[in-house]
């Protein structure tokens, strides 16, 4: 068991807090670091009524308290102004990679930001946009060759829809190297961990191999690439890189939220997951994100009822469980996406629930993924409404039962012994079980 590691560590921890930064060892990524991670996605502009760095460094004890791991922030870069969507525009279009959006404060902020993180423990990570610029980028101008054209010679976005976006012209070694060289310097001069690599899927396989390489010349980084695990050419992206996106298990937690599906599905996707990748490859899992709040709607109005089950879900079954801005105060709005908007700090059973999740990713090595993934044996039960499923790792163990259905249901399983649930000082048989709608049940050895 973990448990004594996880307080001497624990203990180890306040009391390196105590000293001089000085004296602290620098925070390195590892592979052990990420079998227990937790990432966090930072929306800046909507987390506070201020959205800047400085008003949100003020919440970085609470997100360490919480049990955050990494910290990945959306782009914090400046937004171009032509063709501009909403008053404020996405973060996702860029005018300059090295720069920082005076919105949110100086570069001198963002790098007392990641200075704190760190002395707490924290990873930070960017989200680095390699497909598009803004249309007032300087590139536009002093490099058009550099861009995507249609038969007419004009710059065109890399999707109909993405107008407020100009698309990269991959086959550009030039554009490449300069691009390389932006993303380097936030890691160099800066000191942050690694980048979430936005649409990676779509990028050139040989810049991603040079530029990761480059980064972990540097120090070693973390790197999540959106994607399925795949490049659009078929390249496994995830040989590349640490983690790539559950994104098909995402969409099956919500089509059996919405009762499209069924447990059954779940547990294949859990096979699938064991045939298409190998036991060291990990997946980010999630219930929300920022695309997913602002555009397909929040963890409410997607999952209903099935919502805690789902972020149960999340960390029980393989892989790196991501928190979205405000999931923690059970956000129930959608964010507005290129206009200020505010995530209220509410009481929320959420807050709870997730630091009891995050403690045991911590506590028990049988939910540890990546270099060396605690094993998951998916168990026959005889109720296609019913997901059960055991991980192991040393002598740690964990089991998941739960009523994937808006129905009463009962189960068999054949697993013996009594277990520790993780919410309860209650000790569980699971032989024979009578589970209520989305009831679920989670226990350790």
């Amino acid at each position: 068991m973990r448990t004594l590691v996880y307080f001497l560590t624990l203990g180890f921890f306040l009391s390196s807090c105590q000293s001089t930064p000085e004296s602290n060892k620098p925070l390195v990524f590892t592979d052990e670091a990420l079998s227990d991670a937790v990432i966090y996605e930072v929306n800046l502009r909507q987390f506070t009524e201020e959205g800047t760095f400085k008003a949100f460094q003020s919440y970085l004890p609470q997100l360490k308290e919480l049990g955050v791991d990494i910290l990945w922030f959306m782009p914090i870069h400046p937004i171009g102004k032509t063709n501009r969507k909403g008053s404020l525009g996405s973060y996702y279009s860029i005018r300059d990679y090295k720069g920082v959006n005076p919105e949110f404060g100086t570069l001198e902020d963002f790098k007392n930001l990641v200075d704190e993180a760190h002395q707490l423990g924290m990873f930070v990570m960017l989200d680095w946009v390699a497909g598009h610029t803004a249309w007032d980028h300087p590139w536009i101008s002093a490099h058009p060759e550099w861009y995507l054209k249609d038969e007419n010679g004009n710059i065109i976005p890399p999707n109909p829809d993405w107008t407020d976006v100009a698309g990269l012209d991959f086959d550009n070694t030039e554009m490449l190297q300069a691009l390389e060289d932006d993303m380097t310097y936030w890691v160099e001069e800066v000191g942050i961990d690694g980048y979430r690599c936005d649409a990676a899927y779509n990028i050139s396989i040989p810049f991603w191999k040079k530029a990761i390489a480059r980064l972990n010349a540097i120090k070693p980084v973390a790197m999540l690439a959106e994607s399925d695990g795949n490049h659009k050419g078929g390249y496994p992206l995830i040989e590349l890189f640490h983690m790539s996106y559950d994104w098909s298990g995402h969409h099956k937690l919500n089509q059996v939220a919405k009762g499209n599906m069924n447990a059954t599905d779940l547990a294949n996707h859990l096979l699938e997951l064991q045939k298409n990748y190998s036991p060291e490859d990990a997946v980010m899992t999630f219930t929300s994100n920022h695309d997913e709040n602002s555009w397909q709607g929040t963890v409410e109005e997607r999952m209903g009822e099935a919502s805690e089950i789902m972020a149960v879900l999340t960390y029980a079954m393989p892989g790196v469980p991501l928190i979205y801005s405000g999931q923690e105060y059970g956000l129930d709005k959608r964010l507005a996406f290129f206009e200020k908007d505010f995530i209220p700090k509410k009481e929320s059973r959420f807050m709870h629930l997730y630091k009891t999740l995050n403690a045991l990713k911590k506590r028990t090595s049988a939910l540890d993924v990546g270099k060396y993934p605690a094993t998951l044996s998916v168990l026959e039960t005889d109720n296609e409404n019913v997901l059960a499923f055991s991980r192991t790792k040393g002598n740690d163990s964990i089991y998941f039962v739960a009523n994937c259905s808006a129905v009463p249901q009962t189960v068999q399983l054949e697993v013996s012994g009594t277990y520790n649930d993780v919410f309860g000082n209650a000790q569980r048989t699971l032989s024979e079980l009578s589970l209520a709608p989305w009831e679920y049940i989670l226990v350790t050895n």
